[in-house]
């Protein structure tokens, strides 16, 4: 992928290297065992965005209700107090840093944006209602947009999630969002199943005939897990398989709970895939 978009105070120039994601999660029931919901939750939030930028990440993402099989569904309010008190703190920690908000609720990506976040992330991008694209629309923000299903039924895997992608990304243009502004997610661990995720991950590099900048997400996700037989603790080096495999299939962006290791696996690996390593040292 080529071109730029501008995240907050941040320009990305596509292609010319990986960027790394960093995961805050602001739950009590993350997947991965890392929500910091609690006393001290805005505190530890703010403490952890701060490790990951000096380990390396160029932008953050900031969620408050886990998107776990089987998690307990978040109202409105209760996102709302999760996860604004975290975006305001981190911005005001690091001005620098672009922050994205991980939700599927319209007031809450509005309340975050107020509060100092630079984009959307949209775990549901394939939904037909425009409201959060119409939202990046009028902050004129970018939004990542995922590809999810209520259940994991497919005919042709990869073709359907191309088509549904394309869809959503159709709809986002016609929304207003701004051609530069629109990422894809293929949405792993989402609507499918072990099997499907990795036919997908196997088949990644299809995607790029969307034309948009792809974010990928494998980190500790339960494929991992299933075909290591490991728990989320332990699914380090799956997971930066991932990483090296997703950027050897032109992926854009990693997001990631273990910010350090996947840095330099994504140094490594476009040292590799785009020839890189050069201008990593300069």
């Amino acid at each position: 992928m080529s071109g730029a978009t501008r995240i907050g105070p941040a320009d990305f120039d596509w292609g010319t290297r990986t960027f790394v994601m960093g995961i805050l999660n602001v739950t009590p029931d993350s997947f991965s065992g890392d929500g910091l919901l609690g006393p001290n939750g805005v505190a530890a939030a703010v403490a952890q965005a701060r490790a990951m930028v000096e380990q390396g990440a160029d932008l953050l993402d900031i969620g408050g209700e886990s998107t776990r099989p089987g998690h307990a569904p978040v109202d409105e309010d209760e996102e709302l107090r999760r996860v604004i008190p975290v975006v305001r703190a981190v911005r005001e920690a690091l001005p620098a840093t672009p922050l994205t908000i991980d939700t599927t609720k319209l007031a809450v990506a509005e309340a975050a944006l107020d509060a100092g976040a630079d984009a959307i992330n949209d775990v549901w991008g394939v939904n037909p209602e425009p409201g959060l694209s119409s939202l990046a629309a009028a902050r004129r923000v970018p939004i990542v947009l995922m590809h999810n299903r209520a259940e994991p039924r497919y005919t042709d895997l990869v073709g359907e999630v191309l088509a549904d992608l394309r869809r959503a990304v159709d709809a986002a243009l016609a929304a207003g969002v701004g051609e530069s502004n629109v990422l894809v997610d293929p949405g792993i661990g989402f609507g499918k199943t072990a099997d499907q995720n990795l036919e997908l991950l196997r088949r990644l590099d299809e995607l790029r005939a969307l034309g948009r900048p792809i974010l990928l997400g494998t980190s500790r996700k339960s494929t991992l897990g299933k075909v290591l037989d490991l728990p989320p603790s332990e699914r380090l080096e799956a997971t930066l398989a991932t990483t090296a495999l997703g950027i050897a299939a032109g992926v854009d962006i990693v997001r990631v709970h273990d910010v350090a290791a996947n840095v330099r696996a994504a140094r490594m690996a476009d040292a590799i895939v785009r020839g890189t390593w050069h201008e990593a040292l300069q």
